[in-house]
């Protein structure tokens, strides 16, 4: 098997990624085929999108927390500069851009299906329900890409030597790096319930 799918070009992650697309298409065709006119299939493509992005994003969010950080210290130290010099920066590359397309397509998607307004004031307007739930889910989910971007990703860049920094600087990132990711680690399990809850039990 290992060999076929060599063959195949699984050796490269691009063809994986292309491979995964066509399977998708594919099987939807067998599945219940493709209705490029129909506004609902592709609000459902909006909605896998988001889905793709936000299983990036939480992976390597958990990623980080679970199994990077609690094993740092573990490393020797002679090994740590394969982390912070190869490992660590890209996977904050697939993080900090899966968080942004997570809140894009979610914004576009909220939008399409047409309680964006609703959501976004937390159900006020409509007496709760699916907004209010769909609304924590996505102020959450909003917080959270800010920490990304203002406060985990500029400060990690200190840390990583991304950008050019003192070591009083660099020590000082370390902190409110590490708590944004642990909030965010927090805040991850009520979103992904609210989000989840909106779709199955209103």
């Amino acid at each position: 098997m290992a060999d076929l799918l060599e063959k195949l070009g699984f050796a490269k992650l691009q063809n994986v990624i292309i491979y995964g697309l066509i399977a998708a298409l594919v099987l939807a065709l067998i599945a219940h085929g493709i209705a490029l006119s129909d506004y609902n299939w592709w609000a459902f493509i909006v909605r896998w999108l988001h889905v793709l992005s936000g299983v990036m994003w939480i992976g390597l969010l958990w990623y980080f927390n679970f199994v990077q950080t609690p094993s740092m210290p573990k490393i020797p130290d002679d090994q740590k500069p394969a982390i912070i010099k190869f490992i660590a920066p890209a996977a904050f590359f697939w993080f900090r851009w899966a968080a942004l397309s997570t809140v894009v397509w979610g914004l576009v998607l909220a939008y399409l299906n047409g309680y964006i307004a609703d959501a976004l004031m937390l159900g006020i307007r409509t007496g709760g329900g699916k907004p209010t739930a769909i609304g924590i889910g996505m102020w959450l989910g909003l917080i959270m890409a800010y920490n990304v971007w203002m406060i985990i990703w500029p400060n990690q860049q200190k840390i990583l030597g991304l950008v050019e920094c003192t070591p009083e600087e660099k020590k000082a990132a370390a902190k409110p790096a590490a708590m944004a990711s642990r909030f965010n680690t927090f805040a991850s399990i009520p979103m992904l319930y609210f989000m989840v809850s909106a779709q199955n039990i209103y």
